[in-house]
Protein backbone atom coordinates (compact mmCIF):
# COMPACT_ATOMS: atom_id res chain seq x y z
CA UNK A 1 0.00 0.00 0.00
CA UNK A 2 1.14 3.36 -0.83
CA UNK A 3 -0.02 6.42 -1.13
CA UNK A 4 2.16 10.25 -2.55
CA UNK A 5 2.06 13.73 -1.48
CA UNK A 6 4.06 16.32 -3.09
CA UNK A 7 6.56 15.90 -0.98
CA UNK A 8 6.05 12.74 0.89
CA UNK A 9 5.39 8.79 0.33
CA UNK A 10 3.28 7.28 2.58
CA UNK A 11 4.12 2.93 2.50
CA UNK A 12 2.81 0.05 4.53
CA UNK A 13 6.01 -0.48 7.15
CA UNK A 14 8.47 -3.38 6.30
CA UNK A 15 11.01 -5.36 8.28
CA UNK A 16 13.99 -3.09 7.65
CA UNK A 17 11.70 0.28 9.50
CA UNK A 18 12.22 -1.61 12.42
CA UNK A 19 15.20 0.72 13.96
CA UNK A 20 12.93 3.83 13.22
CA UNK A 21 9.47 2.70 14.59
CA UNK A 22 11.51 1.35 17.70
CA UNK A 23 12.94 4.79 18.01
CA UNK A 24 10.09 6.72 17.56
CA UNK A 25 8.37 4.68 19.89
CA UNK A 26 11.13 5.66 22.87
CA UNK A 27 11.54 9.55 22.44
CA UNK A 28 10.01 11.07 25.11
CA UNK A 29 9.02 13.91 23.33
CA UNK A 30 6.83 11.87 20.79
CA UNK A 31 5.56 9.98 23.38
CA UNK A 32 4.63 12.56 25.54
CA UNK A 33 0.80 12.60 25.08
CA UNK A 34 0.88 9.07 23.31
CA UNK A 35 1.27 6.74 25.96
CA UNK A 36 4.05 5.17 28.36
CA UNK A 37 7.33 4.72 26.78
CA UNK A 38 7.11 0.33 26.68
CA UNK A 39 9.82 -1.85 26.70
CA UNK A 40 11.26 -2.98 23.33
CA UNK A 41 9.00 -6.33 23.12
CA UNK A 42 6.38 -4.85 23.42
CA UNK A 43 7.10 -2.67 20.96
CA UNK A 44 7.99 -5.06 18.27
CA UNK A 45 4.88 -6.66 18.85
CA UNK A 46 3.61 -3.35 17.92
CA UNK A 47 5.39 -3.72 15.19
CA UNK A 48 4.28 -6.59 13.99
CA UNK A 49 0.66 -6.02 14.08
CA UNK A 50 0.81 -3.03 12.50
CA UNK A 51 3.14 -4.15 9.62
CA UNK A 52 0.75 -7.20 8.62
CA UNK A 53 -1.58 -7.39 5.49
CA UNK A 54 -4.42 -4.84 6.08
CA UNK A 55 -7.67 -4.64 4.94
CA UNK A 56 -10.69 -2.25 6.32
CA UNK A 57 -13.07 -5.32 7.48
CA UNK A 58 -10.00 -6.28 9.57
CA UNK A 59 -10.64 -3.92 12.51
CA UNK A 60 -6.73 -3.29 12.82
CA UNK A 61 -4.43 -0.13 12.44
CA UNK A 62 -3.28 0.72 8.56
CA UNK A 63 0.18 1.90 9.48
CA UNK A 64 2.10 4.29 7.26
CA UNK A 65 5.68 5.30 6.79
CA UNK A 66 6.20 8.60 6.51
CA UNK A 67 9.50 9.05 4.03
CA UNK A 68 10.88 12.76 2.41
CA UNK A 69 10.88 12.90 -0.82
CA UNK A 70 13.62 14.94 -1.01
CA UNK A 71 16.10 12.98 1.34
CA UNK A 72 14.47 9.76 1.20
CA UNK A 73 14.23 9.45 5.35
CA UNK A 74 11.29 8.70 7.45
CA UNK A 75 9.83 11.33 9.17
CA UNK A 76 6.82 9.65 11.26
CA UNK A 77 4.05 7.26 11.59
CA UNK A 78 0.55 8.11 10.26
CA UNK A 79 -2.54 5.92 9.51
CA UNK A 80 -6.34 4.57 11.39
CA UNK A 81 -7.70 1.80 13.13
CA UNK A 82 -10.56 0.29 10.72
CA UNK A 83 -13.65 0.39 12.56
CA UNK A 84 -15.88 -0.76 9.64
CA UNK A 85 -18.42 -2.83 11.25
CA UNK A 86 -21.08 -1.32 11.99
CA UNK A 87 -20.95 2.05 11.33
CA UNK A 88 -18.24 2.48 8.61
CA UNK A 89 -15.81 4.93 11.17
CA UNK A 90 -12.13 4.92 11.18
CA UNK A 91 -10.01 6.98 13.99
CA UNK A 92 -6.55 8.04 12.40
CA UNK A 93 -3.11 8.46 14.22
CA UNK A 94 0.17 10.17 13.39
CA UNK A 95 3.44 10.30 15.23
CA UNK A 96 6.30 12.88 13.67
CA UNK A 97 9.50 12.48 14.36
CA UNK A 98 10.62 15.69 16.41
CA UNK A 99 13.28 16.69 13.56
CA UNK A 100 10.58 16.50 11.34
CA UNK A 101 7.96 18.84 13.17
CA UNK A 102 6.95 22.10 12.04
CA UNK A 103 7.90 21.17 8.10
CA UNK A 104 4.48 20.54 7.58
CA UNK A 105 4.29 16.91 6.85
CA UNK A 106 2.05 16.05 9.69
CA UNK A 107 -0.63 18.08 7.58
CA UNK A 108 0.31 16.90 4.30
CA UNK A 109 0.25 13.12 5.18
CA UNK A 110 -2.89 13.76 7.33
CA UNK A 111 -4.96 15.33 4.27
CA UNK A 112 -4.20 12.06 2.21
CA UNK A 113 -5.14 9.32 4.58
CA UNK A 114 -8.47 11.11 5.13
CA UNK A 115 -8.76 10.83 1.22
CA UNK A 116 -7.94 7.66 1.05
CA UNK A 117 -10.59 6.52 4.02
CA UNK A 118 -12.74 8.21 2.39
CA UNK A 119 -12.71 8.33 -1.26
CA UNK A 120 -10.55 4.81 -1.82
CA UNK A 121 -12.33 3.16 1.02
CA UNK A 122 -15.63 4.51 1.92
CA UNK A 123 -15.44 5.63 5.94
CA UNK A 124 -18.71 7.84 6.84
CA UNK A 125 -16.99 9.39 10.12
CA UNK A 126 -13.41 9.70 10.87
CA UNK A 127 -12.46 10.26 14.53
CA UNK A 128 -9.03 11.32 16.15
CA UNK A 129 -8.88 10.89 20.45
CA UNK A 130 -6.10 13.36 21.32
CA UNK A 131 -4.92 13.38 24.97
CA UNK A 132 -5.66 17.05 26.18
CA UNK A 133 -2.55 19.55 26.39
CA UNK A 134 -1.51 18.14 23.51
CA UNK A 135 -1.95 21.22 21.11
CA UNK A 136 0.31 21.03 18.23
CA UNK A 137 -2.25 17.89 17.35
CA UNK A 138 -5.51 19.71 17.94
CA UNK A 139 -4.15 22.35 15.48
CA UNK A 140 -3.77 20.12 13.19
CA UNK A 141 -6.72 18.40 13.45
CA UNK A 142 -8.98 21.53 13.22
CA UNK A 143 -6.57 22.93 10.53
CA UNK A 144 -7.24 19.77 8.54
CA UNK A 145 -11.36 20.45 8.92
CA UNK A 146 -12.09 17.97 12.36
CA UNK A 147 -14.40 18.85 14.55
CA UNK A 148 -14.37 19.08 18.65
CA UNK A 149 -17.01 16.40 19.42
CA UNK A 150 -16.41 16.37 23.50
CA UNK A 151 -13.73 15.65 25.96
CA UNK A 152 -13.81 12.66 28.01
CA UNK A 153 -12.43 13.02 31.52
CA UNK A 154 -10.01 10.94 33.43
CA UNK A 155 -9.99 8.60 30.38
CA UNK A 156 -6.54 7.62 30.18
CA UNK A 157 -3.58 6.82 32.16
CA UNK A 158 0.08 8.63 31.24
CA UNK A 159 3.04 8.54 33.45
CA UNK A 160 0.74 7.49 36.52
CA UNK A 161 -1.62 10.29 35.49
CA UNK A 162 -5.28 10.45 34.37
CA UNK A 163 -5.93 12.64 31.52
CA UNK A 164 -8.63 13.81 29.44
CA UNK A 165 -9.03 13.18 26.38
CA UNK A 166 -10.31 15.20 23.47
CA UNK A 167 -12.64 13.32 20.73
CA UNK A 168 -12.41 14.92 17.15
CA UNK A 169 -14.42 14.08 14.08
CA UNK A 170 -14.55 14.54 10.27
CA UNK A 171 -17.23 13.55 8.08
CA UNK A 172 -15.80 13.67 4.10
CA UNK A 173 -17.77 15.39 1.84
Amino acid sequence: MQLETTRLILRSLCEDDWPFFLALHQLPSVMKFVADIEQEPQILARFNERSAPWSKENQGWLTLLIIEKESNRAVGLTGFLSRWHPYQQAEVGFMIHPDAQGAGYGYESLLSVLHFAAAGCGFHKITATVTEGNEGSVALLTKAGFELEGRLKDNFRIHNQWCNDLVFAYWPS
